[in-house]
């Protein structure tokens, strides 16, 4: 086992990386896909927001599901089932099949992705696991931008005359081999037993999700109103059930707490900002899939460099770091926002860069911070729900600022976006100094 460790993290990040890219595909794909099943705006706007949805929702259960019953046996039902669902994306007839099946992929994605994280922590040695974390951060933070440039190269490339059905069809051959891979290299655990689930809890956070994110694409304030108050009830199930989703001590962390917060509110401007800047390169400058994938490329440049760099960085600097990936992220969506404004947008491609540079500095480092003063045995929980909240923040930044673009401009939802990344600004002080030393090494 010792031997194949380095085996076994290739695996994982594989898996990790196949969620993402299928997380992040329809960012690219969503008008073409709405318009070939007539599903309008609002298919546009569920598309990536479903697939957020169940994933953010049971990421917590999947880590849980994986304690109870082995970690190795829910990867190999979350693969399996995320790729029998990727192939039903794909043989979608209509707004709502695609819509159900996203929900699909998203919540098998929920069961595959926490046990990597588990599986790791038990074949890796303490003082090699900070390496084995480190590969995360440049390699998703690439697919991130990764999913959508794939997207419209496979669009335009219209193999076999499938369009976008490729996107989803080809993980036919990608998800197993990650199958293949996963039964012949991962160890075998044969999980606790006596791990409890809170199903209540677990209810709450769903009708929390789902009622936010049909307020936001509907515009129904009751469905907000709901999804508020059923928060307000998790939160307080939190409080009194006897196996919690959240252990209540991390609540009482007001690092722990800044950090998730802030994680919230940045990761849903990020997936607001690619969302929109996808949308407008294809509805107002008429670009193709193609044309809007390389686009996007100075992104994926700029998060490669900033990945790399702030992985060196993160143990001298700390929350500083933070700040630094922040300014950068406001100046490169204000850019974007005064190029649009003047109409001077073959510049575009400058402050898109800048943006990527604030995304790759951030992306690792948000997490590696807010966990730097919790304990030990707070590890498993607060990941999960750094995690989770990284989830349901894509879904609900995705709806809210599409919403806005829909309803508005693109120069307006660039400015939301700007706001959301002051007000994190405002929490870096709040957050712990340093990072995780297990994960700073």
């Amino acid at each position: 086992m010792n031997r194949n460790r380095w085996a076994i993290l290739a695996v994982v990040l594989f898996a990790a990386i196949l969620d993402l890219l299928d997380s992040t595909i329809t960012d690219i794909a969503a008008p073409t896909i709405a318009a070939d099943l007539a599903g309008g705006p609002a298919l546009t706007q569920w598309l990536g927001a479903s697939y957020a949805l169940a994933m953010g929702v049971l990421l917590v259960v999947g880590g849980r599901l994986g304690d109870r019953y082995g970690r190795r046996r829910l990867f190999l039902v979350g693969i399996t089932g995320f790729t029998l669902a990727s192939i039903a994306c794909g043989l979608a007839f209509d707004p709502a099949s695609i819509v159900v099946f996203r929900l699909l992929q998203g919540a098998f994605g929920a069961l595959l992705i926490p046990q990597g994280f588990g599986i790791l922590g038990a074949v890796f040695p303490r003082d090699e696991i900070g390496k084995a974390f480190g590969v995360f951060a440049p390699a998703l933070g690439l697919s991130a931008i990764g999913g959508p440039i794939l997207a419209g190269f496979l669009i335009d490339a219209d193999l076999f005359g499938l369009g976008w059905r490729s996107m989803f069809l080809i993980n036919v051959l990608l998800g197993g081999a990650a199958i293949v891979l996963a039964v012949r290299l991962l160890p075998h655990d044969s999980g606790d037993r006596t791990v409890t689930i809170d199903g209540l809890g677990s209810l709450l956070l769903a009708g929390t999700m789902f009622g936010l994110l049909f307020g936001l694409i509907s515009g129904y304030g009751w469905a907000l109103a709901a999804g508020a108050a059923l928060f307000v009830l998790f939160c307080l199930r939190q409080r009194s059930a006897a196996s919690p989703l959240i252990e209540p001590s991390l609540l009482r962390n007001r690092g722990f707490t800044s950090g998730l917060l802030l994680g919230l509110v940045f990761y849903a401007a990020v997936s607001g900002l690619l969302f929109v800047l996808s949308l407008y390169l294809q509805d107002v400058l008429r670009d193709s899939p193609t044309q809007a994938a390389l686009g996007l490329t100075p992104i994926a440049v700029g998060i490669i460099v900033a990945s790399i760099a702030a992985h060196r960085l993160i143990a001298r600097l700390g929350r500083t770091l933070i700040v630094a990936g922040l300014g950068l992220t406001l100046a490169g969506t204000l850019g974007q926002l005064v190029l649009i404004q003047t109409s001077a947008t073959w510049l575009l491609a400058l402050p898109v860069f800048v943006a990527g540079l604030g995304l790759g500095t951030c992306f690792g480092t948000i997490y590696q911070v807010t966990l730097g003063d919790i304990d030990q045995k707070e590890s498993g929980s607060a990941s999960g729900s750094l995690s989770a909240v990284q989830q349901l923040a894509n879904s609900l930044g995705a709806a809210a600022v599409t919403t806005i673009y829909f309803q508005s401009s693109g120069a307006l939802s660039l400015a939301v976006v700007a706001a959301a990344v002051l007000a994190c600004l405002a929490l870096v002080p709040l957050m712990p100094r340093k990072a995780a030393q297990e994960h700073a090494s």
